[in-house]
Formats: C-alpha cells, sequence, structure tokens
C-alpha cells in the first residue's frame, strides 16, 4: 500500500467510525491512531450489535 492510498483509507475509517458514533479510542483522537488501530476499531464496531430487540 502505497503511503498515499494508505491516508485515503485512514480517512474513510475515520468517517465511518464517526459516522457510528467513534471519536475517540481511549484518550486518542482518531486521526491520532495508526490505519492498523483504525482497522481494528472498525471491524470491532462492525461485529457490534447495534440495537438489542427486545
Amino acid at each position: 500500500m502505497t503511503p498515499q492510498s494508505a491516508e485515503i483509507r485512514k480517512k474513510q475509517l475515520i468517517h465511518l467510525l464517526i459516522q457510528n458514533g467513534i471519536y475517540k479510542k481511549s484518550k486518542r483522537h482518531l486521526y491520532e491512531l495508526s490505519l492498523t488501530e483504525l482497522e481494528s476499531e472498525y471491524k470491532h464496531v462492525r461485529r457490534a450489535p447495534e440495537h438489542a430487540e427486545a
């Protein structure tokens, strides 16, 4: 992956995480995270159920 494509992917993941209500991970802003950390967090968000149905 080129540095330019990695930066584009980071921006995409940050946008997707913000859409899911994630603005920080621990005390770090999303833009401070590495691509690997962002991908891991996004995978975690995708696995979590959006709404618990009663």
